[in-house]
């Protein structure tokens, strides 16, 4: 694997930049290494499918990947989002079994990826990855249960916002690569409805958006048009992160 920068504490860069290894120790690092491989995600890629046993764990750095609840008519809506924040294929953790959802590429970008005996065994073996997992596997519930509770009680407003938020806690600028029907289909809404939503934004002076890519202007205005889900979320997001690297 090629360094891609040095730190003081020796972890490479990438590593670095997702939280739930950047949380491991340099011997907990070590020790995962050899099984990690290096990927680049394009856009719209399928990393499992529903109903799939995953065939690697995921641990996304400048790439988002969205999982998505797919109806038997073939309507789909996000159930949760995962970036730099944690692991995609998180039922090989649970139960080794099948995925309740598709993990569908998002955002473009780099990651790390491991396969699914080598993520079981790691699992088994290492106490730092089991105590990773499960911290990380509360937060995935909480985002979970507020995307649940956003789409029965919220307007599309305000879940446009969050999930805008979402994407940019997740990347390292200000704007954000995703069209309208994107949008519609993470959300479950017309596309009429996210492009209402967005034009509200825009008018607003909050984001700007052009040829499918969103560049938000006022983030605490985003956040003020979001909903508690958002800010709930956020806080528990942050709350286990902090154990993770107090740990």
């Amino acid at each position: 694997m090629n360094m891609i920068a040095e730190i003081p504490n020796n972890q490479t860069f990438l590593q670095q930049q997702n939280h739930l290894l950047a949380s491991m120790s340099q011997n907990e690092w070590n020790q995962l290494e050899p099984d990690m491989e290096e990927v680049d995600f394009s856009l719209n890629q399928v990393l499992c499918e529903s109903g799939q046993t995953p065939a690697y764990m995921y641990f996304p750095t400048t790439a988002i990947v969205s999982l998505l609840y797919m109806t038997e008519n073939g309507a789909s809506s996000e159930v949760a989002v995962v970036g730099n924040d944690g692991a995609v294929g998180m039922s090989l953790f649970f139960s080794g079994s099948d995925s309740p959802n598709q993990a569908l590429v998002q955002t473009a970008g780099k990651g790390y990826r491991m396969r699914a005996q080598a993520a079981k065994n790691a699992i088994k073996r290492d106490g730092a990855m089991l105590n990773i997992l499960l911290r990380y596997s509360q937060a995935m519930i909480t985002q979970v249960t507020q995307t649940a509770v956003c789409n029965r009680h919220h307007t599309v407003d305000q879940q446009l916002s969050r999930r805008l938020l979402l994407s940019l806690d997740r990347l390292p600028s200000n704007q954000i690569a995703v069209t309208q029907e994107m949008l519609a289909n993470m959300l479950g809404v017309r596309r009429e409805s996210v492009t209402d939503a967005a034009l509200k934004l825009q008018n607003a002076g909050i984001i700007s958006y052009k040829r499918g890519l969103i560049t938000v202007l006022d983030r605490k205005a985003l956040e003020s048009r979001s909903c508690e889900c958002y800010a709930t979320t956020k806080s528990e997001q942050t709350r286990l992160q902090k154990m993770s690297f107090d740990a």
